[in-house]
């Protein structure tokens, strides 16, 4: 975290956030029930089961609750 942060909503704060670290799950669940039936390491895979590609992480305003990619409050810090 080098970069400053702004939230882009309420656009005030600069200084108060909560790091969301996103750690997937890959599982697979029965459809009528939503029990878990089998779940997988990302090495495990089948080919019908596409692996999570989003952020490692997002973060959210701790003044008014918005809550984005780190991207997002990054390129709003960079403006003044």
């Amino acid at each position: 975290m080098s970069s400053p942060y702004r939230c882009p909503n309420c656009k005030t704060n600069r200084s108060r956030f909560n790091i969301i670290q996103q750690v997937p799950q890959s599982i697979k669940m029965d459809p009528q029930t939503g029990q878990v039936l089998e779940e997988y390491s990302s090495e495990q895979l089948s080919p019908f089961h596409m692996p999570y590609k989003g952020p490692d992480k997002r973060v959210q305003c701790a003044a008014c609750g918005l809550v984005e990619d780190e991207r997002t409050f990054v390129k709003f810090g960079e403006k003044q």
